[in-house]
């Protein structure tokens, strides 16, 4: 009888990816668009992980036309480039390619939209690796937060679920929604005391580290 193939969930950006010079700058465009105030460093990083355009509201306090006008540059500007300028943490590749060796089903889970998400993914080369699926938000609104996007790679496993591995309380949050444990890194845009506040299970400083987080949720 074959072993049971568990599933470890990883959010994208600030996780497996750097991608805040593309979020950056896209953002920035965005905000020039509707003649607001360019967001400042603090706004701008609190900017990277949460989903839009909800957190152009939450951060930067715009109502919600101007929130999907800017949704619609940052889409635009995103998705005709900039989404390209990321790059792989260090570390990275080398975890993903232990916990596959190890037997392990992996997945994308980003509030990110999915045909982003699936070509940032494609485009560092990380594709390899996550054969339990790229999962993220639908332009259309009808997936929208990380707990839904969770739960589309829960359903879509239908096996035993490791953890959630991600570097904002959003994700903590998501995976909470379906009884989930999350394995906060540091190493991204949310820090040790967003995601420990936010109840992670474990707080980790480097990829290497994750695949004993991991082995303890077990």
């Amino acid at each position: 009888m074959s072993a049971v193939t568990s599933l470890v969930c990883f959010d994208l950006d600030g996780t497996l990816v750097d991608s805040g010079p593309g979020i950056i700058e896209s953002v920035r465009r965005s905000a020039a668009s509707v003649g607001i105030a360019e967001p400042d460093d603090e706004q701008l990083r609190a900017l990277i992980g949460p989903p839009f355009p909800q957190a152009f509201r939450d951060v930067l306090g715009v109502d919600a036309a101007t929130a999907d006008a800017m949704m619609a540059t940052y889409r635009e500007v995103y998705g005709g480039g900039l989404m390209r300028e990321v790059a792989v943490y260090d570390g990275v590749p080398d975890l993903l390619a232990e916990l596959v060796a190890r037997g392990d089903r992996l997945a994308v889970t980003t509030s990110k939209p999915r045909p982003f998400a699936h070509e940032v993914v494609t485009h560092v080369g990380l594709d390899k690796f996550f054969a339990g699926g790229v999962f993220g938000a639908e332009f259309d609104g009808s997936v929208e937060g990380k707990a839904a996007v969770v739960g589309l790679a829960l359903a879509a496993h239908g096996g035993p679920v490791v953890a959630l591995v991600g570097d904002r309380h959003h994700d903590v949050d998501g995976a909470r929604a379906h009884g989930l444990p999350c394995v906060g890194v540091t190493w991204g845009f949310g820090g040790r005391e967003e995601l420990l506040g936010a109840g992670a299970a474990a707080v980790v400083d480097t990829p290497a580290a994750v695949t004993t987080a991991l082995d303890a949720l077990r």
